[in-house]
């Protein structure tokens, strides 16, 4: 268990590696000059002041989404719930578009965007527990509940657009996911929030570990099913909201990252629980990393400077392909 850890967070520096290089504007070599204290003023900038932070907002949101999801899946028995399909991540981004529609907060007041958020995927989680009922029915029924909320939840962010079109960048910006623009104040508020959410999680580790087993076995050891699912959701909630609110809506990492987790690191969440946090972080980072090498390429390519491939593009892409890919692998195993 150890090397896995220890294979894990080499990969991570890898990737990091590679994601503060990859920006376009400057070349492999110039970031190694500034890293040891060379460079002019401006790429000092670029390097500190951009590419930093926005390498550390990727890795805290990516462990945000993975500890998110894995949470959910355990918390609700269901291997499909992730916070793209419970409500959690479309309630999160209506959530913070509305409050930028209102003027309530913005990208220039992070910390009103994270309550935003939360208050938002708060009220997605909440309207798929009304739909699905307090058994949570079967994992499929709850998967059907939780698409049906999140086009709900779609559909009203689509009407505040409509309402305010000039707000048109925060929404795309949100439904796609980008880390672009991620400066150290989102990082500052970002580190915290999921710091202290994050231990919350593993606190839970133990009824967690419980509510897998389900409700029954729950109970027989003295534990409180209803109180334990109840702490656990708003952990999900709150660690989605502060990823949401720094980075938008990265699509599949909640949902798929929590299966590499276990299958990596076991079924006990005292340790799946940090493996899927550095895990996530390793993918999105990973992702990032892709998405400014693709950009790079296909801006050469195709002769265009300004073009930029957001990392939420390529996570939903790449996701969505793994998925179709191990449900045609395993047609019989219910997912």
């Amino acid at each position: 268990m150890t090397r896995r850890f220890t294979a894990l967070a080499v990969l991570a520096v890898v990737c990091a590696a590679v994601e503060v290089v990859a920006g376009r504007g400057m070349s492999p070599g110039v970031v190694w000059e500034v890293l040891n204290g060379g460079g002019d003023a401006t790429e000092r900038h670029i390097v500190f002041q951009l590419r930093l932070p926005r390498l550390l907002v990727a890795l805290g949101a990516g462990a945000c989404l993975a500890v998110a999801g894995l949470v959910l899946q355990s918390a609700l028995r269901n291997p499909l719930a992730g916070p793209e399909v419970t409500g959690v991540t479309p309630g999160a981004v209506l959530g913070a578009v509305t409050a930028t529609a209102l003027g309530l907060a913005g990208w220039d007041a992070p910390l009103a965007v994270v309550l935003a958020a939360c208050a938002g995927g708060c009220a997605g989680a909440a309207l798929l527990w009304l739909l699905a009922g307090r058994g949570r029915g079967d994992p499929a029924q709850t998967a059907v509940h939780g698409v049906l909320v999140s086009a709900v939840l779609g559909g009203l962010t689509a009407m505040v657009l409509l309402v305010e079109p000039g707000e048109l960048g925060s929404v795309v910006q949100w439904l796609v996911g980008t880390t672009e623009g991620r400066v150290w104040e989102h990082w500052h508020l970002l580190w915290p929030w999921a710091l202290v959410w994050g231990v919350a999680a593993w606190l839970l580790a133990g009824p967690l570990t419980l509510l897998r087993c389900g409700d029954d076995i729950a109970l027989a050891a003295g534990l409180s099913a209803r109180r334990a699912r109840t702490l656990a959701l708003l952990c999900a909630v709150a660690l989605t909201a502060g990823a949401v609110a720094a980075v938008g809506a990265l699509g599949f990492i909640g949902l798929l990252v929590p299966h590499l987790a276990v299958a990596v690191f076991g079924a006990d969440l005292r340790r799946s629980l940090p493996g899927a946090a550095l895990t996530g972080a390793v993918v999105v980072c990973g992702a990032d990393a892709a998405a400014q090498l693709s950009s790079r390429l296909l801006a050469t390519a195709l002769d265009s400077g300004r073009l930029t491939l957001p990392v939420g593009a390529l996570t939903a892409c790449l996701g969505a392909a793994l998925l179709l890919l191990v449900v045609r692998r395993t047609p019989s195993r219910t997912f």
